[in-house]
C-alpha cells in the first residue's frame, strides 16, 4: 500500500517536472557562432579539468602505494637491524641498517610531501571544474536569453 502511494507520488512529481520544464528547453532564438564557440571551450576546459583530476588521482594512488611500500621496507629493515644486533653482526653491517633505516624515514617523507602535493593539486582542478561548469552554465543561460 506505502509503495503504490510512493510510486503513484514519484510518477506524479516527475510528470509536473516535465510539464512545467518543458517551455524552458524550447528557446525561441538560435546561437550565435561565437557563442557556440564559448560553450564548446568551455566543454573542452571541462573536459581537460576532469582529465587533471583522474590523473592527479591517479598519482595518489601511486604514492600512497610507494608510501606503503617504504613503510614496510622500514620494517623489514628494523627486524633486520635487531636480528643482527641479536646475532652479534659486526659493526659494518649494524652502521649499514642504520642507514638503511634513515633512508627509509627520508623516503616516507618524501612520499608524504607528494602524497600532500597531489591532494592539494586535486582540490584546485576540483575548484577550476567547479568554476567551469558554473560558467558554461553563464554562457548557456546567456545564449538562450539572446
Amino acid at each position: 500500500m506505502i509503495y503504490r502511494k510512493s510510486l503513484f507520488a514519484a510518477g506524479l512529481l516527475a510528470s509536473s517536472v516535465v510539464l512545467t520544464g518543458s517551455p524552458l528547453f524550447a528557446s525561441d532564438g538560435t546561437i550565435s557562432a561565437h557563442e557556440r564557440h564559448e560553450l564548446h571551450h568551455d566543454r573542452r576546459e571541462i573536459k581537460d579539468d576532469r582529465r587533471d583530476i583522474r590523473s592527479d588521482r591517479r598519482d595518489v594512488y601511486n604514492d600512497r602505494k610507494d608510501f606503503y611500500g617504504d613503510r614496510r621496507e622500514l620494517v623489514r629493515d628494523r627486524h633486520e637491524l635487531h636480528r643482527d644486533r641479536k646475532n652479534g653482526s659486526g659493526r659494518a653491517e649494524i652502521t649499514q641498517d642504520v642507514k638503511e633505516i634513515r633512508q627509509d624515514r627520508k623516503d616516507i617523507v618524501g612520499d608524504r610531501v607528494d602524497l600532500f602535493s597531489d591532494r592539494k593539486d586535486i582540490r584546485g582542478d576540483r575548484r577550476d571544474l567547479h568554476n567551469d561548469r558554473r560558467e558554461l552554465h553563464r554562457d548557456v543561460q546567456t545564449a538562450r536569453k539572446d
